[in-house]
C-alpha cells in the first residue's frame, strides 16, 4: 500500500512538502504576520468604526497609566474593552464587576496578542432598571453596616447662627435656599461650591462635608451649626452622585447635623437615609434649619438674582461656542492610544525578559571559565610566538604586528596575574587541601581528613582537624609548595 510521500505529486496534494514553492497559475505571496494583523485591523476598524455593546462589566481593573482595563459579556459571548484614562476619569458612576451597562466606541484589534477588542469611548448603565439593581445593592449593604441606623442621628439646632450648604454655586438651589433663609430668618451662611451632577460630583460633595466637619470653632472660618446637602429634581441618573458610597460615609461620619434636600418630594437617595433629616426639597430644608420670621425684602432679593443670572450670559454663550469649535478638532490622544497600550504590554515583558538575560549569562560565564585557564593562555603565546619566528618579517608590518601582539600578550598577561591562584594568599586568604593533595572547600569535608596542609603567602602549614591524632608522613612524601603554574592548582581554583 503506497505512503503518503510515495511521490512528489502526493506531498503536493497534501501540503506536506518541507520546503514552500510556488503553484503553477499562483500570483500571492505570503503575508507577514505584521501585514495580516494591519489589515485585519483596517478592516475592523473601518466595518465598525462605532458600536454600543450592552453587556455585564467583568474582570474590570486600572492601570497604573490610568487606563481601564475590562470585559464585556453575556450568556454566550464575551469581548475583552479598554477605556484610556482622559474617558475613564470622565465616567459618572464607578465601575464594578456584574453592572450590565452600554459601551460606546469602536472595535479595533491588537495584534500583539491576536486578539480583537472595543475601545470605549463612554459607558452608561443599561437603563432605569439596571440602575436601580445597583442602588438597592448598594443599600442593602450600608444599612447592614449601620449607617442608616436611628441610634446615629443628631438632633437639629433650633436656631442655628451659622448654616453651611454643600450644592452648586451657580444653580436655583442656592438661591432658593438663600431666599428662603433670608425671608424666614437671616443666618450667616457658608456655601461650599460643588458639582452636583456628572464626573466627580460625590468626590467634590464627601469632600465639601468632611470639609466643613473639620472647621474648628474659634476659627477664622465660623464652624457651621447645621449642613444641607442640596441639589433640585432630576432622574435617577442625575442624582446618581448622592447615591455614591463616598456621599454616604461622608454624611454618617460628619460631626454637624445634616439636612439632606436632594431632589423632589418623590426623589429619594441614599443619602437621605444617611442624614440626620430629610427635606423633600432644597426650599423645605431651609424651612427646617430655622424658625419663621417675617418676609422682607423678597422683590429686592428677587431682582438681585436676576442680575446675578444675567451678568454670566455672555461667558457663557462664548463658552458654549468655544467647546463646538473644541469638539471639531481631531483629538491628539487618539493617535497614542495603540502606544500607550502597547507600553504597558512592553514594560511587563522588559521586566520578565532583564531576569532571564540575567540567568543565561551567567549561566553562560560558568560554562566558559574554563578558556581563561592559565596554561591554556600560555599555549597560544607560545604558539604565536612560534608563528611569528617562522614568518618572514617586512620591517612595517613586523612594527605594526609586534605592537598589536604586544598590546595583545599585556592584556592576557593582566588577566593571567588577576587569575592566578596565589594572587588572594598576599592578602590575607590561605588554600586548604587533604591528605591526598585535594584542594577542600567546605568545613564538613575538612573534618573528615587526617591530615590537612593550609598554604600561605609565605609557605605551608601542615596540621590536622581537631580531635584527630596526627598522622605520620614519610620525610620523601614531604609537601612541596604549590607553584603557581601547576595545572592542578589551577582546575582547583576553578572547580
Amino acid at each position: 500500500m503506497p505512503g503518503p510521500f510515495d511521490s512528489d505529486d502526493n506531498i503536493n496534494d497534501s501540503g506536506g512538502g518541507l520546503v514552500a514553492r510556488t503553484r503553477a497559475g499562483d500570483n500571492s505571496e505570503p503575508l507577514t504576520i505584521t501585514e495580516i494583523s494591519t489589515q485585519l485591523k483596517r478592516t475592523v476598524e473601518d466595518r465598525f468604526g462605532f458600536v454600543r455593546l450592552r453587556g455585564e462589566l467583568s474582570g474590570v481593573k486600572r492601570a497604573a497609566s490610568g487606563h481601564m482595563y475590562c470585559a464585556l459579556k453575556d450568556e454566550k459571548a464575551v469581548i475583552d474593552g479598554v477605556m484610556w484614562r482622559g474617558n475613564a476619569q470622565r465616567l459618572s458612576f464607578q465601575p464594578e464587576d456584574g453592572i450590565e451597562v452600554v459601551a460606546s466606541g469602536k472595535l479595533t484589534t491588537y495584534p500583539g496578542r491576536s486578539k480583537y477588542q472595543i475601545v470605549i469611548d463612554s459607558l452608561e448603565i443599561a437603563g432605569e432598571g439596571a440602575l436601580l439593581a445597583l442602588l438597592e445593592k448598594t443599600r442593602a449593604r450600608l444599612e447592614a453596616e449601620g449607617l442608616f441606623a436611628a441610634d446615629r442621628k443628631q438632633r437639629l439646632p433650633f436656631m442655628p447662627r451659622v448654616i453651611g450648604v454643600v450644592t452648586s454655586p451657580t444653580g436655583a438651589v442656592i438661591r432658593d435656599i438663600l431666599h428662603r433663609l433670608s425671608d424666614r430668618f437671616p443666618s450667616h451662611v457658608l456655601v461650599w461650591p460643588v458639582l452636583v451632577q456628572g464626573q466627580g460630583s460625590a468626590d467634590q460633595v464627601a469632600a465639601a462635608i468632611r470639609g466643613f466637619s473639620e472647621i474648628q470653632p474659634g476659627g477664622s472660618v465660623p464652624r457651621p451649626d447645621l449642613v444641607i446637602v442640596a441639589r433640585g429634581g432630576g432622574s435617577v441618573e442625575d442624582l446618581w452622585g448622592f447615591n455614591e458610597e463616598s456621599v454616604v460615609r461622608a454624611i454618617a461620619e460628619c460631626s454637624i447635623p445634616i439636612i439632606s434636600a436632594v431632589g423632589h418630594e418623590t426623589d429619594t437617595t441614599l443619602a437621605d437615609y444617611a442624614a440626620d433629616a430629610r427635606a423633600p426639597t432644597p426650599t423645605a430644608a431651609a424651612e427646617m434649619a430655622v424658625p419663621v420670621r417675617a418676609e422682607l425684602l423678597a422683590a429686592v432679593e428677587d431682582l438681585a438674582l436676576r442680575q446675578k443670572r444675567a451678568a454670566p450670559r455672555p461667558i457663557a454663550l462664548g463658552r458654549e461656542r468655544l467647546e463646538a469649535r473644541v469638539q471639531r478638532l481631531p483629538k491628539p490622544q487618539v493617535l497614542l492610544q495603540p502606544q500607550a497600550q502597547r507600553l504597558d504590554d512592553l514594560s511587563d515583558r522588559l521586566r520578565r525578559g532583564l531576569s532571564e538575560r540575567a540567568a543565561q549569562a551567567r549561566a553562560l560565564l560558568m560554562a566558559d571559565k574554563a578558556r581563561l585557564s592559565a596554561p591554556l593562555l600560555r599555549s597560544r603565546l607560545d604558539q604565536a610566538r612560534n608563528r611569528l619566528m617562522a614568518a618572514r618579517l617586512v620591517p612595517g608590518l613586523v612594527t605594526k604586528r609586534t605592537m598589536r601582539e604586544q598590546e595583545r600578550f599585556s592584556a592576557l598577561e593582566r588577566l593571567y596575574l588577576s587569575l592566578n591562584p596565589k594572587a588572594p594568599l598576599k592578602r590575607g586568604f590561605v588554600l586548604v587541601t587533604g591528605e591526598n593533595g585535594e584542594l577542600l572547600r567546605s568545613r564538613a569535608v575538612a573534618a573528615q581528613q587526617a591530615a590537612l596542609s593550609i598554604e600561605f603567602s609565605d609557605g605551608v602549614l601542615e596540621t590536622v582537624p581537631a580531635g584527630r591524632a596526627p598522622a605520620a608522613k614519610p620525610a620523601a612524601k614531604a609537601k612541596k609548595p604549590h607553584s603557581p603554574s601547576s595545572q592542578s592548582r589551577q582546575d582547583d581554583l576553578f572547580g
